[in-house]
């Protein structure tokens, strides 16, 4: 299991809320930390291999494929990022009232 200390996000329950307009630091569950560290240590060994790919003049559509596979990879592990923090400030803020919409969508559209 990965050190959580070591990668910013680490959950914590001694966190005030953000005021508002302010981000919220993101305090993933050691469950959701542990599923996004995999993936992204998922895409991080595919991106790896496609270096090694081109380093090795292989094929141009076999690279791209590898490439679109990473990509989605990333982008799943965008959206669970979020589907967590979404989490995380439903339950500080029930009624939503400290919720930028503006900067939630801002950050939905960054994965589009």
């Amino acid at each position: 299991m990965t050190n959580a200390h070591a990668t910013g996000l680490e959950p914590s329950a001694s966190v005030p809320p953000p005021a508002v307009g302010k981000p919220a630091p993101l305090n993933l569950d050691p469950a959701e930390l542990e599923g996004v560290l995999k993936r992204l240590k998922r895409a991080q060994g595919q991106i790896g291999g496609i270096i090694g790919m081109i380093e090795d003049c292989r094929d141009c559509a076999d690279i791209v494929t590898q490439m679109a596979a990473v990509s989605k990879a990333l982008d799943r592990v965008g959206f669970a990022v979020i589907a967590a923090g979404l989490k995380q400030c439903l339950a500080e803020d029930p009624t939503g009232d400290r919720v930028d919409t503006s900067s939630l969508e801002k950050l939905f559209l960054s994965l589009a």
